[in-house]
């Protein structure tokens, strides 16, 4: 550890090189911007996907459709999934999406009965704006994502208009679910209709609250062996489960980007190490001189480690930031199939980031460190 005496003389070390240090800043801090955007778009794949112990949710989906424009189930199911035995709750749910295919700004609607979605949804939202009771009284009203709030700009008394469709914004929800983060909440007659499609009594999925987690699987078999024979047969299954299925290419990507996190650390490590070793370089007889004052090998060993970290924090702390500020903001999310796989920006990613940037600009400091303590004075005195 220096001493904290020590660190105005680190400071002056990196401020004396002053166009390396600013070159070696501005490349840590794009590669870290990189690496703290790659790293919160995992945190949203983890949360979109990862079954927890207490999830409770099964998805109810037509067999072997995989686009909501192709699913369609008869409303009529509700009653018969509501007999079985361990399911708490059903709520049909009719969706029309803008665009089906992979994309970060594509609007979901999801209509949904008022009675279910006031007792099963609302209580588990935050709203941000407006209220319940405002989307109840008018029947184009819509109650919307954090997320899509914040990507289309719209506030509580908007409307916007997309896939053919135009709501008012009754209220802006925050919840800890993350399909509930880049959704429209509407009433579902008027989904039904105002699709265009004149669906009334087709629903495209059942949103399942079993009254056990531990009974996910025996309800899911139960509903799919109830509507086996039936003209639309059903598939059933955990609702994580269903949307990393969905989004199977969008989670692949996102893997494969997470080599690209660590190319990113390995280019901060590079830069990092390089400024170390010329700033040792230029400074061969300037250590002499700091043993001739007494200063011992750790000490100098010490400045030099200080050095690269100080570069190496600084692009770190830069970059996270300005890629937190900017996913913050921007509210991007994946979505494929009306599923929502959100970039989650958080305080642990920038927390992580630092981490990750202080080793790697130990590391970085190292061998040159090494060297530079072992070198006797005399052999810098006569160093060119």
């Amino acid at each position: 550890m220096i001493a904290p005496r020590f660190i105005p003389l680190v400071l002056k070390q990196v401020w004396r090189a002053r166009i390396r240090s600013v070159m070696t800043i501005t490349g840590v801090t794009i590669a870290m911007f990189l690496f703290a955007a790659v790293q919160a778009m995992q945190a949203g794949v983890e949360e979109a996907t990862q079954q927890q112990a207490g999830d409770t949710t099964l998805v109810v989906y037509r067999k072997d459709r995989y686009c909501p424009f192709s699913s369609r189930l008869p409303q009529s199911y509700e009653q018969q999934i509501q007999r079985i035995p361990g399911v708490k709750a059903v709520v049909p749910i009719r969706i029309v999406v803008s665009n089906c295919r992979t994309s970060l700004d594509v609007v979901t609607f999801r209509g949904v009965p008022d009675d279910a979605f006031l007792d099963a949804f609302v209580p588990n939202f935050e709203f941000v704006g407006g209220s319940a009771g405002d989307w109840r009284r008018r029947s184009d009203a819509a109650l919307i994502g954090e997320t899509l709030a914040t990507r289309r700009g719209l506030r509580v008394g908007d409307q916007f208009e997309a896939a053919g469709i135009t709501v008012y914004v009754a209220g802006v929800i925050r919840s800890p679910q993350p399909q509930d983060q880049n959704v429209a909440y509407v009433h579902l007659d008027f989904l039904q209709y105002a699709s265009g499609s004149r669906s009334g009594g087709i629903v495209t999925q059942f949103n399942v609250q079993v009254t056990d987690a531990d009974r996910l699987d025996e309800v899911a078999a139960a509903i799919d062996g109830q509507f086996a024979p039936a003209q639309e047969p059903t598939n059933t299954s955990p609702e994580k489960a269903f949307v990393a299925r969905a989004a199977l290419d969008v989670i692949e990507i996102v893997g494969f980007m997470r080599w690209m996190g660590w190319g990113c650390l390995a280019a901060v490590l590079a830069l990092v190490g390089n400024a170390v070793v010329l700033s040792v370089q230029d400074r061969i007889r300037e250590h002499a001189i700091f043993q001739t004052l007494g200063f011992r090998g750790h000490q100098i060993a010490s400045l030099i480690i200080a050095e690269g970290l100080v570069l190496s924090l600084s692009g770190a702390l830069i970059g996270s930031a300005t890629a937190l500020a900017f996913l913050s903001r921007a509210g991007l999310a994946f979505s494929v199939d009306a599923n929502s796989i959100a970039v989650r920006p958080s305080a642990g990613v920038f927390v992580w980031g630092l981490v990750i940037a202080a080793t790697v600009g130990v590391v970085a400091g190292l061998v040159p460190a090494w060297q530079a303590a072992r070198r006797e004075i005399v052999t810098c005195f006569r160093a060119v």
